[in-house]
């Protein structure tokens, strides 16, 4: 009897991801978290997304230029902000279908030429041994208060600093902060439900 108890004890302090983060809800590209000071409400976390940009394909100058701005635009933000990088999962089926529409489309042989190649390389990125991803980036922050005024105040002013240095950036949606929710919590795979447990 005294067994079972210890066992019933130990199995009752198991806890999932979601019993330590304070995540209440996503919704409007916000994932709205528990405040540690329970009189003020939640806190709303979001930001941007910034689509990539290979710097180092450009001429010494123009690299010269991005690294500038970008530093001179992170200078500018007087609050608190994360960079996050992270991974979704690309489908390189989907991917090659739409190749494949585009070479019954196309008449030019060199351009079919061309399509047929990229083709046969997707034939090399298909398969259980490959994980194809996209590389994502993130500028996010926490607004304690709910304040619709500056929570956009801070998004477009970050879109401005961005453009500034030739970056392109948009607000955050539901799907990306699932994107990053699942990247830090489930190593990358998309779940429905609960946070993926393994025995350890």
């Amino acid at each position: 009897m005294l067994i079972m108890e210890k066992k019933k004890e130990k199995t009752s302090s198991t806890k999932f991801a979601e019993d330590w983060l304070p995540i209440v809800d996503i919704k409007n590209g916000m994932i709205e978290v528990e405040n540690p000071n329970p009189l003020v409400g939640l806190q709303y976390v979001t930001g941007v997304r910034i689509e990539p940009r290979n710097i180092f394909i450009s001429d010494q100058q123009t690299q010269d230029n991005v690294i500038y701005n970008l530093r001179n635009f992170y200078n500018t933000i007087d609050y608190e902000f994360w960079l996050i990088c992270c991974d979704r999962p690309v489908d390189i089926n989907l991917y090659k279908s739409e190749l494949e529409i585009m070479y019954t489309k196309e008449e030019n042989p060199q351009i079919r030429k061309l399509i047929n190649e990229d083709i046969d390389k997707c034939d090399k990125f298909i398969g259980p041994e490959f994980n194809a991803v996209d590389t994502e980036y993130y500028i996010l922050f926490k607004e304690s208060v709910k304040n619709t005024d500056k929570i956009q105040k801070k998004i477009h002013n970050l879109i401005s600093g961005l453009a500034s240095a030739g970056l392109n950036s948009r607000q955050t949606t539901d799907e990306d902060t699932r994107v990053i929710l699942d990247s830090f919590l489930n190593d990358g795979l998309k779940v429905e439900y609960r946070t993926v447990m393994t025995d350890v």
